[in-house]
């Protein structure tokens, strides 16, 4: 093997599935060095094996699954993968990234990514163990839920250590939030990648690994992993990592619920009276029996549950995350907590996002609110707020893409085209995909994330926890004590701009990197002096010790991912808010009034990320300046300012 970096497996597949072929080809210099892996290679696959016209539910759309060099390398928080194609739900950049086991298993079974292209015959799955990889006659688990595939796989190869991602009923039906589900409950689940599997007749990735990896110096890779260990330790991430440790992400219920974050009813609002009914306390002193932890993980975030009895009985299950909480929870009015257990377990088995799924419910639930549709609409379901019942008659229906649940199976921009009239005003989206658990009229950097993010209204690109979870050191040490009393005001406008861009570029890395953003994010304790500590020593990139490298390949990562947009045809008109948290202040709770000054943010984010502020494009002299020439050259026609 020519390849020279270190912390890699040093091989990626091209698999085509119109062929039924698995080639095995040596990963590219070029890609480790100036994109690092997981979504910087993905975002150099993508734009190059795609194009504008590519329509994401064809053979020629690629789906790309992707690891990086921490991706299982003894660093704390690296049992993550990620999966990136063109977004049947958004027809933008998407990108989904899940825990667990299966990303360091596929690089111990030889390979650091897998590009699928075309369409397979007949169902299939891929298997890769040490170094080789084939195509599996799948027709016998198409139609079964995702827990009985890995479970199928599992006995078919006499190994109960194979880990596998799978898609349920929802990827096979075609809809388009549908997600991958990875270790029986862990989910890569926004922006519909499991319906691009479901599209190409993939079923299941699985993976079995024996093969070993290499720092290119381990007593001094150790050394960083150590210092960057300690960094934990420090007094003041305390809190954070305790209740992270205790709670899983389930404290955020009450954490956001208490600063007036908390969507509500559809967004209507950010604040949950019943919020201590489906929060942290109740769920760890009833439900929660044991708590887990990704591969190699000091936090151990992930917990597990059991219901004993009722009508929501579960044997023990992962607990579900805050968003699905949320999602079925607060934002439909729904304080049963044990039938959101079950609604975030359904979703999991049938491969849907929660939150997509959630949104798509409380959308209607507002929709049935307002008369815009009746009983005559939804199958002669009641679909009044709080209604668990119908929730879970509708998780299936979806699913199964049945009578109306036919019409929210394609995300609530596209049900609000189809059901018409004022729908689109209670379609909380952006570019097409439903907005996660955050409200920006309580947080205005949010506002800015949600307007910004390649993949839609979506937090993991570039949340700024420094202001909401109140750290000055830090917001002073990263943007100087100046500026560092106006970014604490979770309230004010004032250097978002700034922040944004610089979180955006720092999570570019992590996603590239794979890592977990716990610790990047809540507690922020990484940064990018992390990746300039531990890359050299494990991969023998030298140039990846100098920091105004390492950032300038951050900027490479976000500014392809945007330019990917901008070939589909995004601009700053795109990169707005929906009406609702947009224009209507926040009718209740502690943020009461709040609203989002997102021109001005929009202003200043475009000014530190290199762009026009009237159209949001690239100025060419940054891509230049990034080594993306080959993106100018394709650009050209939008008319960049130099």
């Amino acid at each position: 093997m020519t390849f020279p970096y270190k912390g890699y497996a040093g091989y990626y597949l091209e698999v085509d599935l119109t062929k039924g072929v698995v080639h095995k080809k040596e990963m590219e210099k070029e890609w480790a060095r100036l994109y690092l892996g997981g979504t910087g290679v993905s975002a150099k696959i993508l734009w190059e094996r795609t194009t504008a016209n590519t329509d994401p539910l064809s053979p020629e759309n690629v789906l790309i699954v992707g690891t990086g060099p921490l991706t299982g390398a003894m660093f704390s928080p690296s049992g993550r993968m990620m999966f990136a194609t063109r977004s049947p739900l958004t027809g933008v950049w998407a990108e989904s990234h899940v825990g667990g086991f299966l990303g360091p298993e596929i690089k111990y079974a030889g390979f650091d990514f897998v590009i699928f292209n075309g369409r397979s015959e007949k169902p299939v799955y891929l298997f890769l163990r040490d170094g080789k990889a084939e195509l599996i006659d799948a027709s016998h688990l198409w139609g079964k839920e995702t827990n009985i595939v890995a479970t199928m796989i599992r006995e078919e190869h006499k190994d109960p250590a194979v880990k596998v991602a799978a898609i349920g009923p929802a990827g096979e039906n075609q809809v388009l939030y549908s997600s991958i589900i990875v270790d029986f409950y862990r989910a890569a689940g926004r922006a519909g990648l499991g319906t691009i599997l479901g599209s190409k007749n993939v079923k299941a990735i699985a993976a079995s690994g024996s093969l070993g990896l290499e720092a290119y110096d381990m007593e001094k890779y150790l050394e960083a992993n150590a210092r960057e260990m300690e960094r934990l330790e420090d007094p003041i991430w305390t809190d954070s990592l305790a209740s992270l440790r205790k709670y899983g992400t389930t404290d955020l219920v009450a954490v956001i619920n208490e600063i007036g974050r908390l969507p509500t009813k559809n967004h209507w609002t950010g604040y949950f009276e019943d919020a201590e009914d489906i929060g942290p306390e109740i769920i760890a002193e009833k439900y929660r029996i044991a708590q887990e932890a990704c591969h190699g993980c000091a936090v151990g975030c992930k917990y597990v549950i059991r219901v004993k009895g009722g009508k929501y009985q579960t044997d023990p299950v992962g607990g579900p995350e805050y968003e699905t909480i949320m999602a079925f929870g607060s934002n439909c009015l729904n304080n049963d907590i044990e039938s959101v257990f079950h609604l975030g377990k359904r979703c999991d088995l049938l491969g849907l996002d929660t939150i997509s799924t959630g949104k798509s419910i409380s959308f209607a639930m507002e929709l049935y609110e307002k008369g815009i549709i009746t009983k005559k609409d939804t199958d002669g379901l009641d679909l009044t707020w709080g209604n668990a019942e119908v929730q879970a008659e509708l998780v299936e229906k979806i699913a199964k893409r049945e009578g109306f649940g036919k019409i929210l199976a394609n995300g609530v921009r596209k049900a609000a085209e189809q059901i018409g009239g004022d729908a689109w005003k209670y379609a909380v989206h952006v570019k097409g995909l439903e907005a996660s658990g955050q409200d920006p009229r309580a947080h205005q950097s949010i506002g800015l994330t949600y307007a910004t993010n390649v993949r839609g209204a979506d937090h993991l690109r570039s949340i700024s926890c420094i202001e909401e979870l109140g750290y000055p050191k830090i917001a002073a040490d990263r943007f100087g004590e100046d500026k560092a009393e106006a970014i604490l005001e979770i309230m004010s406008p004032k250097h978002k701009g700034e922040v944004v861009w610089d979180v955006e570029d720092l999570y570019a890395l992590v996603d590239s990197a794979v890592i977990c953003k716990y610790a990047t994010m809540w507690p922020p304790v990484f940064y990018f002096d992390t990746f300039v500590n531990v890359i050299p020593a494990l991969t023998g990139m030298e140039e990846w010790g100098n920091p105004k490298y390492v950032r300038q390949t951050a900027e490479r990562i976000s500014h392809l991912r945007r330019a990917f947009n901008h070939r589909l045809g995004i601009t700053r008109k795109d990169e707005t808010l929906p009406p609702r948290l947009l224009s209507e202040p926040m009718p209740t709770g502690p943020s009461k009034g709040g609203l989002p000054d997102l021109d001005v943010m929009l202003d200043e984010y475009y000014e530190f990320r290199g762009c026009d502020k009237e159209t949001g494009y690239p100025k060419e002299s940054k891509l230049k300046e990034l080594q993306l020439e080959f993106v100018v050259d394709e650009l050209k026609p939008l008319k960049m300012t130099r």
